[in-house]
C-alpha cells in the first residue's frame, strides 16, 4: 500500500482512536456513578441485583440501538460485560439485615469457599468468629454466643462436625453449604433444637461474591427465625432456589455427578492417549475448546472435593453404570454401522430436549462468539 493509499486510513484510525479514547473516559464516569449506587444499596438494604431494573434497562438500551442503527445484540453484549464489572463495584460493602455485629461462626471459615462466606459477613457488618483446627478444642466456648452457626466443611467430615453441635444455643441458626442435603439435614435437625437450614451454593470460591449466583434452599425448621439470614443473601445479591432435601440429591447426581465423572475419564482417556494437547487446542473450533476448558478446569481445582462429591453416594455408582451402559449401546450402532438407528435415537433424545435445545443453541452462541474472541488475543 503507497503512501498516499495510507493517509486517508490513518486519518480514519485517528478518529477510531479518539472515540475509543471517548469510550474509555465514559466507563470511567460510569463507574463513578456505579460506586455511589452501590453506596445507596449498602445502606438501605437493596439488593445488589434486580433482574427487573436490569431486563429494563437492557430493553431500553436495544431499542436505542435499533434506533440509531446499531446492532441491539452489540449492546446488549457490551452493556451485560459492563454491568458484571458494575456489580465487581458495589460488591465491597452491604447493609447488614438483622442487628448490626450480630455474632455468626463459620466452621471451616479457612477454606476456600468458607474464605468468600467469612467475607460477605464481614462486609455487612457482622461479628464473624472463624472456627478451624486450630480452634476446634474451644469450639463449644466460642460457639456459645452465635445467632447463626454454617458448617463449611468438605463432605466427608459434615455429618461428623454437625454430631458435635449438640451445644449451640436453641436460637441459633444452623447451616451447612455442603453439595449434598438430604444427610446433612436430617443429621442438623437431630442434633439441634433451634432453627436449621440447609443450603448449597452453586458457584465455586473463584465467585467475587454471590451477586446473580444460585443459592439452594432446603428448609429445615422454624424457618421464619432464619428469614433475615436469607434476605441477607438476597441483598448480596443471590437468586435463592428452594428445594426438598432427597430432589436435591437426585438431581445433583446428573447435574454435578455425572458431569464430573464423565469429565475425569475424558481428561483420563486423554492422558493414556497422549496426544499435543497444544495442537488439538489449535485446530479446535470454539465450541470444542469450550468443552476442553471445561475438561481442563476440573483438573486445575482440588480433587479431594471432586472425590467427594463423586464417591459420598453410593447411588451414583449404579447411574454411572447405567451411563456406561448407553455408552456401550451406541458403540454397538457404530460396529454395527446402524446410521438409521442412530439417526432415530437422535430424534427421539431432541424431542426429549423439546425447545430447550433451541434455547441452547441461541444461549451458546454468545459463549462461542467470546471463545472466539479470546482465541484472537491468544494468538
Amino acid at each position: 500500500m503507497s503512501k498516499d493509499d495510507q493517509q486517508p486510513l490513518s486519518a480514519l484510525r485517528e478518529q477510531i482512536d479518539a472515540l475509543d479514547t471517548q469510550l474509555v473516559e465514559l466507563l470511567a464516569k460510569r463507574a463513578l456513578v456505579t460506586t455511589q449506587v452501590g453506596l445507596i444499596k449498602s445502606q438501605t438494604g437493596m439488593p445488589t441485583y434486580v433482574p427487573e431494573r436490569e431486563a429494563q434497562l437492557i430493553a431500553s438500551r436495544r431499542a436505542t440501538a435499533l434506533a440509531q442503527g446499531v446492532p441491539p445484540d452489540l449492546v446488549e453484549d457490551l452493556l451485560r460485560r459492563i454491568m458484571r464489572e458494575s456489580y465487581l463495584t458495589q460488591n465491597t460493602q452491604y447493609r447488614c439485615t438483622t442487628s448490626s455485629g450480630t455474632k455468626v461462626a463459620v466452621i471451616g471459615g479457612k477454606g476456600a469457599l468458607g474464605k468468600l462466606i467469612v467475607s460477605l459477613f464481614e462486609r455487612s457488618h457482622y461479628d464473624v468468629i472463624v472456627i478451624d483446627r486450630a480452634e476446634w478444642d474451644q469450639a463449644e466456648q466460642l460457639l456459645s454466643d452465635v445467632k447463626l452457626c454454617i458448617v463449611a466443611v468438605p463432605i466427608k467430615q459434615t455429618i461428623s462436625i454437625i454430631s458435635t453441635l449438640s451445644y449451640l444455643p436453641d436460637d441459633c441458626i444452623l447451616a451447612d453449604i455442603t453439595s449434598v442435603k438430604h444427610a446433612p439435614l436430617n443429621a442438623m435437625l437431630n442434633v439441634h433444637k433451634g432453627p436449621v437450614i440447609g443450603l448449597h451454593p452453586m458457584f465455586g470460591p473463584d465467585a467475587p461474591g454471590m451477586v446473580k449466583q444460585v443459592v439452594i434452599i432446603c428448609h429445615g425448621r422454624q424457618a421464619d427465625a432464619y428469614e433475615w439470614f436469607l434476605q441477607q443473601m438476597i441483598t448480596w445479591g443471590a437468586q435463592l432456589q428452594v428445594s426438598d432435601a432427597q430432589v436435591h440429591d437426585n438431581d445433583m447426581a446428573y447435574i454435578q455427578v455425572m458431569r464430573h465423572f464423565t469429565s475425569f475419564v475424558y481428561g483420563a482417556h486423554l492422558h493414556a492417549e497422549d496426544p499435543d494437547l497444544s495442537s488439538l487446542i489449535a485446530h479446535s473450533s470454539p465450541i470444542y475448546r469450550l468443552e476442553l476448558a471445561m475438561v481442563g478446569r476440573l483438573f486445575a481445582q482440588d480433587p479431594n472435593l471432586y472425590a467427594d462429591i463423586i464417591f459420598d453416594n453410593s447411588k451414583n455408582l449404579a447411574l454411572l453404570k447405567r451411563f456406561r451402559d448407553r455408552f456401550d449401546d451406541a458403540i454397538a450402532l457404530f460396529e454395527a454401522n446402524d446410521k438409521a438407528q442412530f439417526i432415530e435415537q437422535f430424534s427421539l433424545i431432541s424431542q426429549w430436549f423439546g425447545d430447550y435445545a433451541k434455547t441452547c443453541l441461541v444461549d451458546s452462541k454468545q459463549l462461542l462468539l467470546k471463545a472466539d474472541d479470546d482465541r484472537m488475543l491468544r494468538k
